[in-house]
């Protein structure tokens, strides 16, 4: 063989090789995974196995050459990589990127914002349709109160550890998980100036969340909450009942009702606070920030008592004695009989 065939042998070795370096170049680095409508989700539960995890990419991106991508993923050491998570793809990736994002874990956390929740089944219906860990579960944790009996809750005011807010959760999140981030929340929350604020009152962090998750249901204006406050406070300290009526709707878990009668006030229930002095057993709900502030800030006076408005404005007039409470109280139930609201 002459030396010309030689090279064109070598040119034709070279330009293949180079032609299928260019192939598998395209192929590993070149954008060849694109989500279907600009955005997919990959999730992969805890405890998912490398083929499992194959799965659950596969259902959700549309790939041209999953065989390929596979024995990236091998050469990768993926298999024994697998990170659980949710991964949102919003745009084109190589197939070595998208091992690369899911061998290091590199997962979008999920937002979720909670507020306005009164019970635990509430905030695990909220929270358990967003994560891993469904309601079920999440409920199945807070049922036993050797979960977080050791940090001062009980059945009863563990709820006062979740502060309404916006959080940012990984969806692979645990019942305990859940529970262990929002202790820290509520640890942040509770700093030196609001401890002390509540020692000044006389009253425990939980009992502030009492309060608050009382006076967020009493009231509409937030303008009225710290003086209705006082007026709860004031109270305590002479051993009034609270006669809270959002409380008596917590005890018959009514809350659909708009005018509380004598009927409802015989309940027989630790939440009933036309009965029962002192705190209730824990909140009816979960506190708003406003609403622990409201009570950390209460508003020192010497009112006893509140009765709304008869304008229906939201707001209420506050008394010092039983007499002109009652004249108050009067007018406004006599509007309630006139616009015919009796329930």
């Amino acid at each position: 063989m002459n030396r010309k065939a030689i090279k064109y042998i070598i040119g034709a070795v070279t330009l293949g090789l180079a032609v299928l370096l260019f192939i598998l170049s395209r192929l590993l680095f070149g954008i060849s995974i694109h989500p279907e409508g600009g955005r997919s989700v990959i999730h992969i539960p805890d405890s998912s196995s490398y083929e499992q995890a194959m799965d659950s990419v596969f259902a959700s991106l549309e790939m041209k050459n999953p065989g390929f991508f596979r024995k990236i993923a091998v050469i990768k050491h993926y298999p024994s990589l697998v990170k659980p998570g949710r991964y949102v793809i919003d745009k084109g990736y190589s197939c070595n990127g998208l091992i690369n994002l899911l061998r290091i874990g590199r997962q979008s956390p999920v937002r979720i914002t909670f507020n306005n929740v009164r019970t635990l089944n509430d905030i695990a219906g909220k929270i358990g349709s967003q994560i891993e860990a469904d309601s079920a579960s999440i409920m199945e944790f807070f049922s036993s109160p050797e979960n977080y009996s050791k940090d001062g809750f009980k059945r009863e005011d563990v709820v006062s550890v979740f502060i309404p807010d916006t959080y940012e959760f990984y969806w692979n999140t645990s019942a305990k998980g859940l529970y262990s981030r929002m202790l820290r929340e509520y640890k942040k929350f509770w700093n030196r100036e609001r401890l002390e604020k509540a020692k000044e009152l006389g009253i425990t962090p939980i009992e502030v969340s009492i309060l608050a998750s009382i006076i967020d249901d009493e009231v509409a204006k937030p303008d009225e909450k710290s003086r209705i406050a006082g007026v709860y406070l004031n109270r305590l300290k002479r051993g009034i009942p609270l006669q809270a009526c959002p409380t008596i709707k917590f005890a018959l878990n009514d809350f659909t009702i708009t005018r509380v009668l004598y009927k409802h006030l015989v309940i027989d229930s630790p939440y009933n606070t036309y009965k029962h002095t002192g705190f209730p057993p824990g909140p009816i709900g979960c506190p708003s920030i406003e609403g622990l502030d409201a009570v950390l800030n209460a508003e020192k006076h010497d009112y006893l008592y509140f009765a709304a408005k008869a304008d229906f404005s939201g707001y209420h007039n506050f008394s010092r004695t039983l007499a002109e409470h009652n004249r108050y109280a009067n007018q406004y139930q006599r509007e309630l009989n006139r616009r015919r609201i009796f329930r």
